[in-house]
C-alpha cells in the first residue's frame, strides 16, 4: 500500500548545481582542517596520563565529570568499576600539576570523601603509526573489494568506482565537520566514520540495483529517464531510512552523555551527506561517465565509417 505519491525530480537535469555544492562542502572542509591546524587528535593517537583513584564513599561517575571538567587538565577520558575511577587525559601537563589538579577538583566536590590515589603513571598512545598504517590499508583495501564487487555486480568498474567516490565524499566531508567543531579525534570517532561508510554504500546499492532494473524495463527510454525514475522509486525508502537514523542519532546526541556524543554527532552528519551522495554524487557520475563512454563509441564508429 502507497501512502505517498511517487516523485517526479528530474535529478540528473540537476546534476552540475549538486557537484557545486559538493566542491563548495569540500572547501568547507579544507578550511576548516587549515583553520583548526590539522585534527584534534585524543588520547588514543596522542598518549597522555592515567591515573587510578578511589574513594571512601559512592561517588557518581558523571559528578566526578563535572568535577574534573571545571579544572585545567584538558580533555580526559573517565572509566568507573564500583567505587574505582580511571582518569587517562593528554600530556598537556607534568604528571604532578595534573595530580594537584585531580585532588584539587575531588577535594572541592567532595569534601567529606576522601579521595585515594591508587596509581600514576604514562600510557602511550592505543593507536600508534602501525596501527594507523594498518587502519589505512583497510580502507584502501575494503574500498578496491568494494569496486570489485560492484564492478561484477552491474557488469561494469565505473559503477564500483562512483560508490567508492560517495563513500569517500561521506567518510571525507563527516570528518570535515568533526574538525570544524573541534571534535577530538579518537577511536570512537573511527568506527562512526566506519559506520557512516557502510550507511552510505548500501543506501548507493539499492539504487545501482533499482537503475539495472529498470535499464531493463525501461529499455526504449534513454539513461537520463531511467536514473531519474530509479530515484524517484527509491526516494522515500531513502527518506525513511534516513529519517529513522537521524532521530536515533538525534537522541544519543542529546540524551547519551559524553561518552557517546561525537559518536553521534558524525552520525548525524554522515546520515545526511549518505543519502545525499547516492542520489547527487554516485548516480549523476554513473550518468556521466555512461554518456561520455558512449559518445567516445558513436565518435569511433563514424570515424571507422569514414574509412
Amino acid at each position: 500500500m502507497r501512502f505517498f505519491k511517487e516523485t517526479n525530480i528530474d535529478f540528473i537535469g540537476a546534476r552540475y548545481k549538486s557537484f557545486v555544492i559538493t566542491i563548495i562542502v569540500f572547501l568547507i572542509c579544507v578550511g576548516a582542517f587549515i583553520y583548526r591546524g590539522g585534527p584534534n587528535y585524543g588520547i588514543d593517537f596522542t598518549g597522555g596520563i592515567l591515573m587510578q583513584i578511589s574513594f571512601a564513599q559512592k561517588v557518581e561517575m558523571q559528578n566526578l565529570r563535572d568535577a574534573l571538567e571545571r579544572t585545567e587538565i584538558g580533555s580526559f577520558e573517565l572509566q568507573s568499576s564500583d567505587n574505582l575511577f580511571i582518569i587517562r587525559a593528554k600530556k598537556n601537563s607534568a604528571q604532578e600539576e595534573f595530580e594537584n589538579a585531580v585532588k584539587v577538583s575531588a577535594s572541592d566536590a567532595f569534601p567529606q570523601n576522601q579521595m585515594t590515589i591508587e596509581k600514576v603513571e604514562y600510557v602511550g598512545p592505543t593507536v600508534g603509526e602501525y596501527l594507523s598504517k594498518q587502519a589505512l590499508y583497510a580502507f584502501f583495501f575494503s574500498f578496491l573489494g568494494m569496486i570489485i564487487y560492484i564492478a561484477l555486480r552491474f557488469k561494469s568498474p565505473l559503477w564500483g568506482i562512483s560508490g567508492v567516490v560517495g563513500i569517500i565524499h561521506d567518510v571525507v566531508v563527516a570528518f570535515g565537520f568533526a574538525i570544524l567543531v573541534n571534535k577530538e579525534i579518537n577511536i570512537t570517532v573511527i568506527a562512526a566514520l566506519l559506520t557512516v561508510a557502510g550507511f552510505s554504500i548500501n543506501d548507493t546499492i539499492v539504487l545501482f540495483d533499482r537503475i539495472r532494473e529498470n535499464l531493463k524495463l525501461m529499455a526504449k527510454q534513454d539513461f537520463a529517464a531511467v536514473i531519474n525514475r530509479s530515484i524517484n522509486q527509491i526516494l522515500l525508502r531513502s527518506i525513511v531510512t534516513t529519517i529513522t537514523v537521524f532521530i536515533v542519532a538525534a537522541i544519543l546526541f542529546f540524551l547519551g552523555g559524553e561518552v557517546i556524543h561525537t559518536f553521534a554527532y558524525i552520525m548525524l552528519i554522515g546520515t545526511v551527506v549518505g543519502v545525499y551522495s547516492s542520489i547527487y554524487l554516485c548516480a549523476p557520475l554513473v550518468y556521466e561517465w555512461e554518456m561520455r563512454k558512449r559518445e567516445r563509441m558513436k565518435a569511433a564508429r563514424v570515424a571507422l565509417g569514414r574509412r
